[in-house]
């Protein structure tokens, strides 16, 4: 007979697990075997997603698009780094702001690793986003990483493909953002994050063959990936159910603070002050 156990913990921040089963290993085997059935056909499904990606069409880039970079000046077309497929990350971190958001610096942690495999296949990343350069390098360099990073600053790329807004845009409540109307954002909430694929051809012409928003980027973040195999999953406990809750810059996990809903981590208040130090 099986045996209902509940996963408590004294950490409050943790949500106990769900009641299972204690079974045995026959029962464990039959129980694994169909859930394996949904898998395959998730596997199934993911394979033809991507083919059908694949087969999209594809919008010539007429614009030259020109960045700021530790060498200079450089286009869209340089990003490509003398590859064919090139992938960008929007992360969000404006002109304004003194250290980048920590959901998209939690999917920047996943790059170092697969970036030479993907620069001997024929795929180059770079990273854009509007803050000066100057300031992307430092916090690149206190981070760690070693993807290229550029600054979109002064330039309409941002615009262009819908992950940066203008105020005019906020001030009226509407916004164009995962092809679709967003309605309310908060008029300081200038970026949201994003990947967007090219392909150069010999002759040089670039074409946009994809752009994903939102959710759509959650299978290049290498620990999601993980924490969705593990006995809690995701586990995230805050009220929009996201990684607010508990992502931190990975070098700030042993400091205490909040991240707020756009993804701005807040130093925890000092004695005496009424609010948390930005």
């Amino acid at each position: 007979m099986s045996t209902p156990v509940t996963t408590g913990f004294k950490d409050s921040a943790v949500k106990p697990g769900p009641p299972h089963k204690v079974v045995s290993s026959e029962e464990w085997l039959e129980a694994r075997k169909k859930f394996l059935q949904k898998e395959k056909e998730y596997t199934r499904l993911r394979d033809e997603l991507t083919r059908e990606r694949m087969a999209l069409p594809w919008e010539k880039v007429e614009k030259n698009y020109v960045f700021d970079g530790p060498e200079g000046k450089v286009t869209l077309s340089d990003l490509f780094d003398g590859r064919s497929q090139l992938i960008i990350q929007h992360f969000m971190f404006g002109p304004h702001e003194k250290e980048g958001c920590v959901g998209c610096s939690f999917a920047a942690d996943s790059i170092n690793g697969v970036l030479p495999h993907l620069e001997h296949h024929d795929v180059s990343i770079a990273v854009i986003s509007r803050a000066p350069l100057a300031t992307l390098e430092a916090f690149r360099k206190r981070m760690d990483w070693h993807f290229n990073w550029v600054s979109s600053e002064g330039s309409d790329f941002n615009y262009d493909y819908h992950v940066s807004f203008r105020k005019e845009d906020l001030e009226k409540g509407k916004v164009y953002y995962n092809y679709g109307i967003v309605e309310g954002l908060p008029h300081h909430l200038e970026d949201l994050q994003g990947i967007s694929v090219f392909y150069k051809d010999e002759a040089g012409d670039i074409y946009h063959t994809y752009s994903t928003y939102g959710r759509g980027g959650e299978l290049q973040l290498a620990a999601y990936n993980y924490l969705d195999i593990a006995p809690l999953g995701r586990n995230e406990t805050s009220e929009r159910g996201d990684l607010t809750s508990w992502v931190r810059h990975h070098d700030k996990y042993e400091e205490k603070g909040h991240v707020d809903n756009t993804g701005r981590y807040h130093k925890e208040k000092t004695p005496g002050s009424c609010c948390s130090e930005d």
